[in-house]
C-alpha cells in the first residue's frame, strides 16, 4: 500500500511539477522562491496524500496559494532589490515582446494577492471559474468580481499604456 501511495505521488509530481512551478513563479515573481513554494506545497500534500489522491490538483493549488499568502504576510524584508547589480553585469538586449511581457507581469505583480491569484489560476492555468472558486474556497461570483477588478486595474495602469494588449480591452 505504501509503495502504491508513493508511486501515485511520484507520478503526480512528475506530471505536474513544471506547471506548479510556473504557477508559483507567477505568484511570487521569483524562480527560486517559486521552487521553494512548490516544494513546500508538495511536502504538505504528501502528508495528506492518502486523502486527496482522488482530486489532488484542487488541493495542491489551494496549498500553493495559501502558502504563498502566508509567506507574503511573513516576508522578510531584510534584502532590498536594486536596479543595478553590484557586479555591474550588463543586461542583455531583449526584444520588445520580452519587455512587454515583463511590464505586464510587473503590473500583475502589483495587483492585490487575491486578484493576482484569481487571474493566474483563471487565465494562466486555464481553470474554469468554478475550479478557481473551489481552489480559493469562495463563490463563483467572488471569482468573477476579483477577475473584473483585476482586469479593470490592468486596463488603467499607465505602465501598460504603450503596450498592445488587445485582450484587456
Amino acid at each position: 500500500m505504501a509503495d502504491e501511495l508513493a508511486d501515485g505521488f511520484a507520478e503526480y509530481v512528475g506530471q505536474r511539477h513544471d506547471r506548479l512551478c510556473r504557477t508559483a513563479y507567477l505568484l511570487t515573481r521569483d524562480w527560486a522562491t517559486a521552487e521553494d513554494l512548490v516544494q513546500t506545497a508538495l511536502v504538505k500534500a504528501w502528508s495528506v496524500w492518502r486523502r486527496i489522491q482522488a482530486d489532488p490538483d484542487r488541493y495542491v493549488y489551494r496549498i500553493l496559494v495559501n502558502t504563498h499568502a502566508s509567506w507574503w504576510r511573513r516576508r522578510w524584508r531584510g534584502e532590498v532589490p536594486t536596479e543595478v547589480l553590484p557586479e555591474g553585469v550588463p543586461e542583455p538586449d531583449v526584444g520588445t515582446e520580452v519587455a512587454e511581457r515583463s511590464a505586464l507581469w510587473a503590473a500583475v505583480g502589483e495587483l492585490p494577492a487575491r486578484q493576482r491569484a484569481t487571474l493566474i489560476l483563471r487565465y494562466f492555468d486555464d481553470l474554469t471559474p468554478e475550479q478557481v472558486a473551489a481552489v480559493l474556497s469562495c463563490s463563483v461570483g467572488s471569482v468573477k468580481k476579483q477577475l473584473s477588478r483585476a482586469l479593470a486595474r490592468l486596463r488603467v495602469d499607465p505602465a501598460l499604456d504603450d503596450l498592445n494588449l488587445e485582450a484587456l480591452r
